[in-house]
């Protein structure tokens, strides 16, 4: 398909080295366009190298809805003296000419966003964020050839994205491709790897690996209607109906079997039905109500 997320590169002027000299027009009369950051730093400052790549990053995410400016102090010491400059890393925001905002040391990734968040305002989504919905939404509408190419494009721009790496996955275990789905997932490492999104997906594919060869509902109905209190059957049956994308049936009978013997094979059915709960999302519907059933048959 033709790309549909090319405006999510970077301006080539997005990030940039800059001065004394080109500190008027590379931040004060570039914020009167969009927000400009302004990063002190200097080659023998420890955390400057841990902040800087972020910034870089993060700024470049944002797809133009803000620059970066980095300055060495040690190159432009006025300037840094000027600006009140006491320690490194400095970032200050600057917006309509004016500093509006700004940090002292090293941050983590998610406080940068959240920095960069405040200064773009009612902007709305990043290109790249946009692109993650739309991959979502076409994965979510059974488009999985779309969605792939939409998570692939991400992932060009953004190797470490997350979500993007989760619905890719997603895109494999649709298309029955759990072994390089697992390939995927076991390469990853650090904060990627327990990453919400990513622990979710991880539940996904063993969840698909588990129903891969569940087989037809009717056996296992058949073996309940001669004893209620055959676990082992009414589990493979909740496999069953997963396999088969009846998602709340498959929740149902693993209540159920909660219900009638919750210590049955070490919590079994408690243990599998968090996995689909983690697999589903916390924000998922289905999730919410059958934590709410499970919750009131455990305190009953």
């Amino acid at each position: 398909m033709e790309p549909i997320i090319g405006e999510m590169s970077a301006p080539a002027d997005a990030v940039k080295d800059g001065d004394t000299a080109s500190f008027a027009v590379d931040v004060i009369e570039a914020s009167r366009e969009v927000p400009v950051i302004v990063d002190f730093w200097a080659p023998w400052c420890g955390p400057c190298k841990t902040l800087g790549p972020a910034i870089e990053k993060a700024v470049k995410g944002a797809g133009g809805q803000v620059k970066l400016v980095k300055i060495n102090v040690d190159e432009n010491q006025q300037l840094a003296q000027q600006l009140r400059v006491q320690s490194i890393p400095a970032v200050f925001a600057f917006k309509d000419g004016q500093p509006v905002d700004g940090f002292v040391g090293a941050q983590p990734e998610s406080q940068i966003k959240s920095f960069i968040e405040r200064l773009t305002g009612d902007a709305g989504p990043s290109p790249i964020e946009r692109a993650l919905e739309q991959g979502e939404a076409a994965l979510a509408s059974g488009d999985v050839n779309v969605a792939a190419d939409i998570f692939g494009q991400i992932l060009r721009a953004d190797a470490e994205n997350a979500r993007a790496i989760a619905g890719l996955c997603q895109c494999l275990i649709a298309a029955g491709d759990h072994d390089e789905a697992r390939q995927m997932l076991d390469g990853l490492d650090g904060k990627l790897a327990s990453d919400p999104a990513i622990q979710s997906v991880r539940a996904s594919l063993d969840l698909a690996e588990q129903s891969a060869d569940a087989g037809d509902t009717a056996p296992f109905r058949a073996r309940l209607e001669a004893d209620g209190n055959d676990h082992e059957a009414r589990m493979e049956l909740s496999k069953a109906l997963l396999a088969a994308g009846q998602r709340e049936e498959a929740v149902d009978e693993l209540l159920e079997s909660i219900r009638r013997d919750r210590a049955w094979n070490d919590e079994a059915a408690r243990k599998q039905l968090l996995t689909l709960f983690e697999a589903f999302g916390n924000a998922d519907e289905l999730t919410v109500s059958a934590r709410r059933r499970l919750s009131s048959i455990l305190f009953s």
